[in-house]
């Protein structure tokens, strides 16, 4: 670490944020590597270490002997000031080196009101935010994750787009600025050549054009980008790479655990859920590989819980076996199996006898809706019975805990569907006094989180309004005069974070301004409710003229060109227009191991998805 950072750690809190020398962090000579990487995670260490996104790029780039991958998280406000009032750019945790010299600086973008801290790092770093006055080769600045399906709203100041799955894209791209490198060559004629990798999207090489009313006329590419650009995937999950050592943090992080996925995708098609369409087709991970995996992050790392990782982990058609190839040895080491995601209607009586051999992790499940009029216009295929039987078994398993989450503001929703949570809630509350041997002394809690519903792209509801924020305040209002008992305990998302998200959501090129004023203005960490200024962002969308409700609030046609509509996921849009008019009509759709719905998306796997797999 250079001697000037060393001056203004013991200033800030948790200094261990930005130490680095953790247990597996990877340290090369840097004298012998072609090409150093700066991992950008745009939240604190303790969001951004616990991103198994992170982990596994992290470990695939320093497993090539020519590249140097570090870690990069944004800094607390408190070491902000810090590095500005002394000079002192952005830095990366393994050598201290400041990240404007590297050949690659790489975003993940999870969740859209991090966009304000990419500018904020960037610009901490030394670099020029926007991409057009970046004009040397290096650093190029990349994005990937789950907001690079619309990465319109921030399209003016990253480089490069990584669409679906990185393992082998991340591995091609740096091939490529390997080569450009060593031949002297320019920035544009990279981004030319990454145009033609499969997955890779140069916005700087796409010009959009507007109608009269605000809409998207066309998105026209120049040269020999591609008119669609194709998101990457892995077909193989047993043969991808896999980190065998995690880094272990030396402060708690949000999710401090060996986490490991079992399968990628989701059968269910809830239509609502963007995660379930962007990461189609459905690919899942052997039990012997799921075993070997965690064995060995255990084994190097010295966690004592195991994450299951996935969309839906009752979904998993093998996990009966995988649960009894763990507990033979996790039960003995006392390391507890966690099983997040899971299904009220797939919880058979097995699976809880699994989990009462290990430490008993809380149980969540995902109602979403209070009734079921409005559970199958979302399609979410889970009954009143189900959730009451699962509760019910889990009580009788030894739970006294329940957490249920739910939305609101979802399409065609009523005052009665917002009672239906509370009414749910509380038939869960009955049902566990309804149990003969609950345990003496111990009363029931069911925690009720609830969101507001925020359109996403890729989903059948892209094209849905999303409910103002008065209208979110009085639902909220409704609800809390419904639940009549403490044994509920409700929790809301803040109404003015969910309405930024679904601006930004579906946003096009016209927003990169109104986030570069904000920014400028101080808005960052937009995310946390202590840091959003709402007020602010208010104030320079009027300032741009631009109406956050055109994006937020505004219904669009199926006719409309949506600003994510030259970038393919695989999701057939027919597909997704049937399901929205299916929405309106209260008719479901069946998963798809019961019956393939023909979304589109097994094209990109050669047409094989794992989820009509007969073995």
């Amino acid at each position: 670490m250079k001697r000037e950072i060393e001056k203004i750690i013991s200033r800030v809190q948790k200094p261990a944020r930005y130490t680095g020398g953790e247990l597996n962090e990877v340290i090369k000579d840097k004298a012998k590597v072609d090409l150093r990487y700066a991992f950008c995670f745009p939240d604190t260490y303790e969001i951004g270490m616990s991103h198994l996104g992170m982990k596994i790029l992290y470990s695939l780039i320093n497993a090539r002997e020519d590249a140097w991958c570090e870690r990069v998280f944004a800094p607390a406000e408190d070491m902000e000031e810090q590095m500005r009032k002394n000079g002192i750019p952005l830095f990366a945790l393994e050598s201290g080196d400041y990240i404007k010299d590297f050949d690659a600086i790489g975003f993940t973008l999870q969740y859209e009101l991090c966009y304000t801290n990419v500018l904020n790092m960037l610009d901490l770093a030394g670099l020029p935010v926007l991409s057009k006055d970046r004009t040397e080769l290096t650093p190029i600045v990349m994005a990937g994750g789950a907001c690079a399906c619309n990465p319109e709203p921030i399209a003016d100041f990253i480089d490069i787009f990584q669409l679906g799955d990185g393992e082998e894209m991340m591995n091609d791209v740096l091939d490529l600025l390997k080569e450009c490198k060593a031949k002297g060559e320019s920035k544009q004629d990279f981004l030319k050549k990454a145009a033609q990798i499969q997955g890779i999207y140069v916005p700087s090489l796409y010009k959009v054009s507007y109608n009269d009313d605000g809409t998207i006329k066309s998105v026209i590419p120049e040269g020999d980008a591609p008119e669609k650009v194709t998101k990457r995937i892995i077909s193989d999950l047993d043969s991808v790479f896999y980190p065998d050592k995690f880094v272990v943090p030396f402060i708690d992080i949000v999710h401090d655990r060996t986490v490991t996925e079992i399968f990628r995708g989701c059968i269910r098609g809830c239509r609502f859920c963007q995660a379930c369409f962007l990461n189609r087709p459905i690919r899942e991970k052997s039990p012997d590989v799921i075993n070997e995996d965690c064995k060995k992050i255990c084994e190097s790392s010295g966690y004592d819980e195991i994450s299951l990782c996935s969309l839906s982990s009752s979904d998993y058609t093998k996990l009966p076996e995988l649960l009894t190839k763990l507990l033979s040895w996790t039960t003995e080491e006392k390391i507890n199996v966690a099983l997040p995601s899971l299904r009220v209607d797939n919880f058979p009586q097995e699976l809880i006898e699994k989990l009462n051999e290990v430490r008993r992790s809380g149980l969540t499940f995902a109602p979403e809706a209070g009734t079921q009029r409005l559970r199958d216009v979302i399609n979410k295929n889970v009954t009143e019975e189900e959730v009451i039987e699962t509760s019910k078994k889990a009580f009788k398993g030894g739970w006294t805990g329940v957490k249920l989450y739910f939305m609101s503001g979802l399409p065609t929703e009523t005052k009665d569907d917002i009672k239906g949570i509370a009414d749910l809630a509380q038939k869960v509350v009955d049902e566990y006094y309804k149990n003969p041997d609950k345990p003496k002394g111990k009363s029931v809690n069911v925690s009720v989180s609830v969101s507001s519903f925020v359109p996403k792209p890729f989903t059948p509801f892209q094209w849905e309004a999303q409910d103002t924020p008065e209208m979110l305040k009085e639902k909220q209002e409704f609800l809390k005069e419904c639940v009549t008992t403490r044994k509920v305990s409700l929790h809301f998302h803040k109404i003015p974070i969910s309405f930024l998200e679904g601006v930004f959501a579906r946003g096009d090129r016209k927003l990169n301004e109104v986030i570069l004023k904000a920014w400028q203005k101080g808005c960052k960490f937009d995310s946390w409710d202590d840091q959003l200024k709402i007020e602010t962002w208010l104030e320079t969308f009027k300032e741009c003229g631009v109406d956050p409700a055109f994006y937020a609030s505004r219904k669009r046609d199926f006719s409309e060109v949506l600003p994510w509509d030259h970038l393919d996921y695989g999701i057939r849009r027919e597909f997704l227009q049937n399901e929205n008019k299916k929405a309106y009509a209260g008719e479901t759709t069946v998963h798809c191991r019961e019956k393939c719905s023909a979304c589109g998306a097994a094209k990109l796997n050669g047409g094989k998805c794992h989820a009509m797999r007969q073995d």
